[in-house]
């Protein structure tokens, strides 16, 4: 056997050896990475266009975020949004030689070689650059699992070379600031936040340029693992982190010592709120622009109702909104994905008039009302409903609220069968249920936690921009998280006397005017089945019997005089005024219309009233302006569709009877409690029971509309004291429109008026409720057949 010679010239082979051999089996693993040999690797149009879930974002009109949806919540910032202090702390914490690398730092490898695996000093620091990590993050790893210990080791390395050429390819293709940008908008920060903007929000309740330097801090000290160091789960591993982060720049000369000893013995001061949908402003807004954005052909087997059905499928024609996302289709032919394209949605809603709507509900809502119907409730034995119900009336009115619940739901997609679901539902859980002091915790069965909630009343606001039916507020119920139901465009209620100004445009528009009188008596139907029916007013009057105007007779809401009108025309006539002036909901032509016995929703119903306001052209409500893509591309504008419903002269006649309902009539207070002394018109209305409360408002910019009842129509207040319209919705207009005139930024001003129309000769000077000359003649036989 031959001995290994081991003169000088051995030695320098073997050093070359040593240095040659692993220099170029770095360079054939290179060669082979980069063209594919051992598995894909970013194409160049990959680098170009790099794919991310881009949350889409909620604008309103004034230009404040007010939600997003997402599968991932992020959202794109540039590199003029992001505060240097966060740069710094990135860079002295992940990469100080950021700026000298070509993507991969030798240096720092060769740092990492010594220390870490010869040494085994684990505190050296990582040898990845920022812009590995953006690779990794960018374009994830092969995460196949081997059983092979060499075979794992092997498929690490590869995908370490992997990330390695990725990263010399992105230096190549981007600057160091886009790389920057990329890198803070795909990182994950825990808290359901993913990118910085998402972060600030999240954990500061700011934008990224606005952050503090130990804030900063902090959100760049979540990288290293974002739920271990969770200032939220963690608050002591956070802080000791933060201040490792300043203490590196300090280091690094990007803060003074001072000023590390000032901001290291800060506390943690968070203004935390994961950014969820159920959270946050104008929660029943976003949902009603996400079920319009992401809206299917309709189906009639989805229906209960065929007018449902028809006015969806109408609207699926002509609403370029409804179904947009289904309907229209990005560059690369695909449809629009409203939860990962970053679109931006701007809305037509006004943040501070919305912020007034929630306040104004959650004020009179949340503790007159509630207290009131209480306090009712506590003598009654039957309560929350004031019939006397049988046990399988109960039984039947539970059933059907514990099937339209998410818990049912889920328990019917798995598979449960009826009977366990029944005694799940009987079975004590944790639960956090809503109270209007705040969510409380407590231990319940959710067929309790249903009887519970129905003795919470539920109200509605919305408020519409007449002149271009531009929805400015807009708040569907109490609280999105416990009541998801939506009572402004989805809930349909009978609108009891807030029919009647329909009604009187009609006279109006027939030749009639505010002063002409009509007699105050009752009017007999005799129907179909040759029965007759007599409609009553609420309550004696001083001018029963007598001759009043019908500026009188809207103002006091008087039954008689909506009778003796109907008599005049017909029901069919009154529902064709109100197909004009927006009302899309099936209506009975039947005598008793007048009452308001059909169900409408409450946004159909001040869409119509904004016709008076804007001179007789009715704007459909329109809630989206403009659609952009991720790059600020616009996509999509929209206006809203106009008609002439009525005439002008109609139209300011019927202001003008409707600021007598304020001003002389069951709308008095807005006058002398809510001191609202401009010109504003309004009608309150009660349906049967007092079961729905409602009042819609008119100014000369901006009318609005409030309702409010039970879950159930049988839940209800005992009598018309506390249960008309003027006690339980006239307040919330009358709050929200205080809050509005006291904020002066707003295009609504008390000193608004209702243009009178040109050549306009009508005598509305009737104050006296004497006849006048164009009154109708007095018909002693009151009797019509229907």
């Amino acid at each position: 056997m031959s001995r290994i010679n081991y003169t000088p010239k051995f030695y320098i082979r073997l050093f070359w050896a040593i240095i040659i051999v692993p220099i170029v089996t770095l360079f054939l693993i290179f060669i082979l990475i980069s063209s594919g040999k051992l598995g894909e690797i970013p194409k160049f149009e990959d680098l170009e266009n790099p794919e991310n879930n881009l949350a889409s974002e909620i604008y309103s009109e004034d230009g404040v975020i007010i939600g997003t949806y997402y599968y991932e919540n992020r959202s794109f910032v540039g590199f003029d949004e992001l505060s240097p202090d966060l740069i710094n702390a990135l860079i002295a914490t992940e990469d100080i030689r950021f700026h000298k690398h070509a993507g991969v730092d030798l240096r720092g490898l060769g740092r990492v070689f010594v220390y870490t695996i010869l040494l085994g000093d684990k505190n050296s620091g990582g040898g990845s650059t920022i812009t590995q990590q953006l690779a990794k993050n960018l374009f994830p790893r092969d995460t196949t699992s081997y059983n092979f210990f060499l075979r794992r080791k092997v498929h690490l390395g590869v995908n370490k070379f992997k990330e390695w050429v990725t990263s010399v390819k992105l230096e190549k293709n981007y600057t160091k600031e886009e790389l920057l940008v990329m890198y803070f908008n795909t990182v994950p920060f825990g808290g359901q936040s993913f990118g910085i903007k998402s972060a600030a929000k999240t954990y500061f309740n700011v934008s990224p340029d606005s952050l503090k330097v130990q804030d900063a801090a902090l959100l760049v000290g979540l990288l290293k693992a974002p739920t271990f160091f969770s200032p939220v789960r963690n608050p002591e591993r956070s802080l000791l982190r933060r201040n490792v982060v300043l203490s590196q720049m300090n280091k690094y000369g990007y803060i003074s010592n001072s000023e590390f000893d000032s901001l290291s013995i800060l506390p943690i001061e968070l203004n935390y709120q994961i950014q969820d949908h159920n959270f946050g402003t104008a929660t029943y807004f976003r949902e009603y622009i996400r079920l319009s954005l992401n809206a299917s052909i309709p189906k009639r087997k989805n229906y209960f109702l065929y007018d449902d059905f028809k006015n969806d499928s109408i609207r699926w024609e002509t609403d370029p909104i409804y179904g947009w996302c289904s309907k229209n289709r990005k560059p690369d032919s695909t449809t629009y994905n409203l939860y990962k394209d970053g679109l931006k949605v701007y809305t037509t809603i006004d943040s501070r008039m919305q912020r007034y709507a929630e306040e104004a509900v959650y004020e009179h809502l949340g503790s007159d009302v509630q207290r009131d119907f209480e306090n009712e409730q506590e003598n009654n034995p039957n309560a929350p409903y004031y019939e006397k119900l049988s046990n399988s009336e109960l039984r039947d009115i539970l059933d059907l609220a514990m099937r339209r619940t998410e818990r049912y739901r889920m328990m019917r997609r798995a598979g449960t069968n009826p009977d366990s679901i029944q005694i799940a539902f009987n079975t004590p859980v944790p639960m956090t249920v809503f109270s209007w002091k705040g969510d409380r915790d407590t231990i319940m069965t959710p067929m309790d936690s249903l009887i519970y909630y129905k003795f919470y009343l539920r109200g509605s606001f919305v408020a519409v921009d007449p002149h271009n039916g531009y929805i400015k507020a807009y708040v569907g119920g109490p609280d999105f998280r416990h009541f998801k139901y939506d009572m402004v465009s989805l809930g349909k209620r009978q609108v009891g006397s807030t029919i009647k100004p329909f009604l009187y445009t009609l006279a109006m528009q027939e030749g009639y005017s505010p002063c002409n009188t009509v007699p105050n008596v009752p009017t007999t139907f005799i129907l179909p089945n040759d029965s007759t029916w007599t409609p009553k007013n609420s309550g004696p009057s001083s001018k029963d019997g007598q001759m009043v105007t019908l500026k009188w007779g809207l103002a006091n809401s008087v039954n008689y005089i909506s009778a003796w009108l109907i008599k005049q025309f017909n029901p069919e006539s009154v529902i064709d005024v109100m197909k004009k002036m927006g009302v899309t909901s099936k209506i009975d032509a039947v005598p008793s219309i007048f009452l308001g016995t059909s169900d409408i929703t409450l946004l159909e119903v001040v869409s119509a009233y904004s016709t008076f306001s804007n001179k007789g052209v009715h704007a459909e409500p329109l809630f989206i302006s403009r659609i952009e893509d991720k790059n600020g591309n616009v996509l999509a504008r929209f206006t809203s569709t106009k008609n002439e419903a009525i005439s002008e002269q109609t139209a300011y006649l019927m202001t003008y009877l409707l600021q007598g309902v304020v001003k002389e009539g069951t709308a008095g207070r807005l006058r002398w409690y809510y001191e609202l002394m401009n010109e504003i018109g309004g009608k309150t209305g009660t349906t049967q029971n007092q079961s729905d409360g409602w009042f819609i408002g008119i100014t000369p910019n901006l009318v609005s509309g409030a309702w409010v009842g039970g879950e159930d129509r049988s839940i209800h207040f005992k009598g018309l004291g506390l249960g008309a319209g003027g006690s339980t919705s006239l307040p919330i207009f009358g709050l929200f429109m205080q809050k509005v005139y006291n904020d002066t930024s707003l295009f609504v001003s008390p000193d608004d008026i209702f243009e009178k129309p040109f050549n306009f000769n009508v005598d509305i000077n009737c104050d006296s409720d004497t006849p006048n000359e164009g009154e109708q003649n007095y018909n002693e036989d009151n009797t019509d057949f229907f």
